[in-house]
């Protein structure tokens, strides 16, 4: 409640990305006794250690890829109660972003809009900073082409960043589904993403024989905006190529249906939508890729995930974990604990003993 009524006014009173940074560099400068106590207030874990692609997680909740791009302020993001926080989208070569503003609030909706285009410092200097500070929960880390890289070169340089980052994550997470890089979601076509997920796994193996370590889980991102039969192509290359996940789904670049006037929604541009208008549409691309996989591949589901009855119904739908990114801006620092808490009372009033056995209980159609 004091989030909403006193730090969410007095953040939303500033441009979006100048609030995102205010917060970024408060979390990052927080002394230790602070982050000790946010841990007690927020760290839960409601279900025990969940497997994941050969991973444990303390809790279904993570923070989605895009709120920390460069590291800064993991371990503090860590103390409000995530099971994991994916970071990044990280690129080889360190670049600026699309223009500014590029990020837009649309209350109404309780909705972003975003065109950042993988602003960060790049992979080296993420690296460099993360060995010195990793958090105290399963790290993911999101790699994306640099917008200076031919399209040609793609596989080339998210394998560059790969080895950067390796020996960091926990797991890696192959962003081909951003809006806000020229032709990327080309890479989601069948032909290029087997080459690209096919040159990563290659890898994968070079690297897991070189180090004596085993198999980087590899997940892959997809857009809520792909056609039936793109998805399957797509899915077809995940399970062929043996990737350890789906993350579903990325921003998405329909703006029909929304409550905001339309001349607000215009004045914005271009740029990926998420939050609550999401949820549907993403909610049911999770129930595809769990039916189309008979529940084989793990799903990641995010998009519009505000509350603890919204992540039930994503986990109810297919989705073995879930992340947040706009309801986590909009709710605060107690949404993780809050969704955690409401989980566990869901899960046992729907009659379930565990997480896993309401996985894919209710599938869409």
């Amino acid at each position: 409640m004091l989030y909403r009524s006193l730090l969410r006014p007095v953040l939303f009173s500033l441009p979006p990305e100048t609030a995102h940074e205010l917060t970024l560099k408060s979390l990052a400068s927080a002394p230790g006794f602070v982050t000790s106590s946010l841990a007690s207030r927020y760290q839960r874990s409601p279900f025990g250690k969940l497997s994941r692609f050969g991973l444990t997680f303390d809790n279904p909740v993570g923070l989605a890829a895009g709120f920390d791009k460069d590291g800064v302020a993991l371990e503090a993001l860590a103390a409000l109660g995530f099971g994991f926080i994916e970071a990044g989208t990280v690129t080889y070569h360190a670049q600026p972003g699309n223009p500014k503003p590029r990020l837009f609030r649309l209350p109404v909706d309780r909705a972003l809009i975003n065109r950042a285009g993988f602003n960060n410092e790049g992979a080296e200097a993420f690296a460099r900073r993360v060995s010195r500070s990793r958090p105290n929960c399963v790290l993911g880390v999101s790699i994306g082409k640099s917008k200076v890289t031919p399209f040609e070169d793609a596989t080339a340089d998210y394998l560059k960043t790969f080895d950067t980052v390796n020996e960091l994550a926990d797991y890696i997470a192959v962003n081909v589904s951003s809006p806000n890089t020229p032709r990327l979601r080309e890479l989601q076509q069948a032909e290029h993403l087997d080459q690209l997920l096919g040159a990563l796994q290659q890898r994968n193996q070079e690297l897991s024989e070189r180090h004596g370590q085993r198999l980087k889980p590899l997940l892959l991102k997809l857009s809520p905006d792909l056609t039936e039969a793109e998805l399957e192509q797509a899915l077809d290359v995940v399970q062929r190529r043996k990737i350890s996940g789906v993350i579903a789904t990325n921003t998405t670049v329909d703006r029909s249906n929304l409550k905001t006037d339309a001349n607000r929604v215009s004045s914005c541009g271009e740029g990926g939508l998420s939050g609550a208008p999401l949820k549907a549409r993403a909610t049911m691309m999770v129930s595809r890729i769990y039916k189309l996989t008979g529940g084989a591949v793990p799903v990641i589901g995010v998009g519009g995930i505000f509350t603890a009855e919204d992540a039930w119904e994503m986990i109810a739908a297919g989705a073995a974990l879930i992340q947040v990114y706009t309801g986590f801006i909009y709710e605060g620092p107690s949404m993780v604990a809050n969704i955690n808490d409401g989980l566990r009372r869901i899960i046992s009033r729907e009659g379930f003993v565990s997480l896993d056995e309401a996985v894919g209980t209710r599938l869409t159609s």
